[in-house]
């Protein structure tokens, strides 16, 4: 299997878990580049194989390389699960050397209805984990992925211990960032839900990014309360993960942190800009009316983007609908 951007590798793991729950005689072996090893340590039966796109696989040669290292491990069949030129490439050879081969289907065209403006089709698309289940069934592995197998919360070391402070009786994670503007709510918004949260003394809110300019605004919005910690930039990415498995709720954009935190059993509350969980990227397990979603009513185009890399003239303040009552009653309710 080979996996890429964070949210999308993110997505594959409860899959993964279900599947050597499930089938615990079968051997997988995942294929990403080595900065998420993380998202896999103590699943059993899984072996992580690193993905060098800077030297070893690099280029075309290195695809061919990368699949004379994979042969070596007597594969039986691959899964495609990213659907990009490299894994097409890689897939490919399998194929042509009679190995069972399945790939994730991107739905292209049901996207491309669900985000334009004229006769839009605006209904709910599989979600991606329902579409990589398809791929394990096409190779003879069908999956129930209705009872989720999740980690067990990790011990938190000191150091963060010495980080957090331990006078808390809830964990609330803040991910304020996304990789696009269209998906991120308004600073002076998030502001308001952040003061509102930090009048609770019995919660503490952790605020991630990563990232100069990230941390300098997180520096920013934790300053006045006590009981609000900016963790960007303090702990390296496999203690991030150990905290976020510790929170109660996650308050996160369309974003990778929805779908690690949704991964490691979190409840999750997302906002959404342009993009629209009815495209598939609901984070793991979580409810619908969990995801709140910009107003339709007032910005009828809505969804106007898959992934939030399109700006719709007019449409740059539509998360300004989604109020911050609105956002700190959704949070009080998982706790």
């Amino acid at each position: 299997m080979r996996l890429s951007a964070m949210g999308d590798v993110a997505m594959t793991v409860p899959v993964l878990r279900t599947f050597v729950k499930q089938y615990p005689e079968v051997k997988l072996t995942v294929i990403s580049r080595p900065f998420f090893k993380p998202f896999f340590d103590g699943i059993p039966n899984l072996t992580f194989f690193v993905f060098d796109d800077k030297e070893r696989h690099k280029g075309f040669l290195g695809l061919v390389r990368l699949y004379k290292d994979l042969k070596k491990l007597h594969i039986d069949a691959f899964a495609d699960l990213h659907n990009v030129l490299r894994s097409k490439i890689v897939r490919t050879f399998f194929a042509l050397s009679g190995k069972k081969t399945a790939f994730v289907d991107k739905a292209r065209e049901e996207k491309k209805a669900l985000m334009r403006a004229e006769n839009k089709i605006f209904k709910p698309l599989p979600t991606m984990f329902e579409r990589h289940k398809k791929v394990f069934e096409e190779l003879g592995f069908p999956l129930d992925l209705s009872n989720p197998v999740f980690p067990t919360k990790s011990i938190l070391s000191q150091e963060i211990v010495d980080l957090i402070g331990d006078k808390y009786q809830k964990l609330i994670g803040i991910a304020p960032f996304a990789q696009y503007e269209s998906k991120v709510y308004p600073l002076d918004l998030m502001q308001e839900v952040i003061a509102k949260l930090a009048e609770n003394k019995n919660y503490t809110i952790l605020l991630f990014g990563g990232g100069k300019k990230e941390i300098e605004i997180l520096d920013s919005l934790s300053k006045p309360y006590e009981n609000v910690v900016n963790m960007a930039g303090k702990i390296k990415f496999q203690q991030e993960l150990q905290l976020i498995s510790n929170l109660d709720v996650m308050l996160s954009m369309d974003s990778g942190n929805a779908h690690i935190a949704a991964m490691l059993g979190v409840k999750v509350i997302s906002l959404w800009g342009a993009t629209h969980p009815y495209a598939g990227f609901l984070p793991f397990n979580q409810k619908l009316e969990d995801a709140l979603t910009s107003d339709r009513t007032k910005f009828p185009l809505l969804p106007t983007s898959v992934y939030g890399n399109k700006i719709v003239p007019g449409y740059e303040d539509v998360m300004r609908t989604i109020s911050p009552e609105r956002i700190v009653s959704s949070i009080q309710s998982q706790l």
